[in-house]
């Protein structure tokens, strides 16, 4: 039985960073437990996320894309994850964010040169993340792949068994390995589900006219259609500046017809939702897909055990959330386990929950307002919407608070 400060299960980004900063930072002995296995990992950006083995998620084939926010991009370099050679693959910075409603005349455009900032994120692939950080020295103990078969909880610690038959002992188990797991309800932890009834569709796209770092979100009585600056290949040609990752979401009753849709049908269908504000959609990459919901835990600590990231709350793509989300877990667990003797005592724990407490339940309810808000055609809620749109577009002091809370840096964070 090996012995450890803290033992995190789950190998994908929020998991991998985290071991980086506990072990880094916190001087803390770190174990990182993954399920998924590098041999599985592969090149192509349309890989499967998951083994055709085990059906185990594997994080660095994700296809996803993800916007990462002002304050992620400066929290990430600050822990030594810098986004360097990421930019250079492909520079996917945020200077200006249009959203606008499908069929109403609520618009808001932002600009960072308004806010004296030079973007307001960065989009990067996430698989590409991934192998940034676990490419990176590592001053932790990385098992993969392996699973969790057995938790048993002491009063000074946890042990946690493997399936490759190996204990290990921990002051503090990390559970970061996505909504999907059981070992939250195993802690003692009720997750609440709320369907939305609708399927995120996600691709890369190209289109006729350049993106100029520009984002788009654009609402539909469907729900939101995300275009992020992100420059991909797509049948052996290079966006060179005009190219997009796009998170289209639509209800769950239509996702099935439009995937089986030719590509040249699905892009009339997808120039209809967003318009021409890039000129002609001229490809698309393969697509994936996925349900979406939001799902939480009642509580973020339990005896020994913390959650963090997905497994904590996912949330809905809407407005890019989630992740950053999860971030400012990873950030402010780090933080508080600075110089502590006992990383799992329970005033620790309980000063953690503390501390995210009003973020979380802040970015959970703007997220799903926006979701309730956006994503039907109610006729009192579209006019309301559009109000709210044209009056952030035109009140500075809206601008500022919503820039402030989508970026990282609210008063609630």
């Amino acid at each position: 039985m090996s012995q450890q400060d803290v033992v995190i299960v789950g190998g994908g980004i929020v998991g991998c960073v985290l071991a980086k900063g506990l072990s880094e930072q916190a001087g803390l002995s770190v174990t990182l437990v993954d399920a998924a296995s590098p041999s599985n990992a592969a090149s192509s950006s349309n890989a499967s996320s998951f083994s055709n083995e085990s059906n185990v998620f594997n994080p660095l084939t994700d296809t996803r894309v993800i916007a990462l926010a002002r304050r992620t991009v400066n929290e990430l370099d600050a822990m030594g994850v810098g986004l360097a050679e990421l930019a250079k693959q492909n520079q996917g910075k945020i200077e200006h964010i249009e959203v606008s409603d499908k069929g109403g005349i609520g618009l808001t455009n932002l600009s960072s040169s308004e806010f004296g900032i030079n973007t307001f994120g960065q989009v990067v692939s996430l698989s590409a993340l991934t192998h940034n950080v676990m490419s990176q020295s590592k001053q932790y103990q990385h098992i993969a792949p392996a699973t969790v078969t057995h938790l048993a909880r002491e009063t000074d610690g946890t042990a946690v068994t493997l399936n490759n038959g190996s204990t290990i002992n921990a002051k503090l188990l990390v559970i970061a390995d996505g909504g999907r797991s059981s070992l939250a309800q195993q802690v003692g932890l009720t997750r609440h589900t709320d369907d939305y009834q609708q399927v995120a569709i996600i691709f890369n796209a190209h289109t006729s006219e350049p993106h100029h770092n520009k984002a788009y979100e654009r609402f539909t009585k469907n729900g939101p259609v995300a275009f992020l600056p992100f420059d991909s290949e797509i049948n052996r040609h290079v966006a060179k500046g005009k190219g997009f990752s796009v998170v289209w979401t639509v209800a769950r009753e239509h996702a099935e017809s439009l995937i089986q849709l030719s590509p040249e049908a699905f892009i009339r269908r997808l120039q209809q939702e967003f318009g021409y504000r890039q000129g002609q959609i001229t490809a698309i990459s393969e697509l994936a897909s996925y349900p979406l919901a939001l799902s939480y835990t009642d509580a973020l600590t339990s005896h020994r055990a913390v959650v963090v990231g997905n497994a904590a709350q996912a949330l809905h793509p809407i407005a890019g959330q989630g992740f950053n989300l999860g971030l400012r877990d990873i950030i402010t667990l780090v933080n508080t386990l600075k110089g502590v003797a006992d990383p799992g005592e329970f005033n620790v724990l309980n000063d953690y929950a503390a501390k995210r407490s009003k973020d979380r339940t802040a970015t959970i309810t703007l997220t799903d307002t926006l979701v309730r808000t956006f994503s039907n055609s109610y006729f009192p809620l579209v006019a309301a919407r559009n109000m709210a749109l044209t009056a952030l577009n035109v009140m500075p002091s809206a601008k500022r608070a919503f820039v402030q809370q989508t970026t990282g840096y609210g008063r609630s964070v």
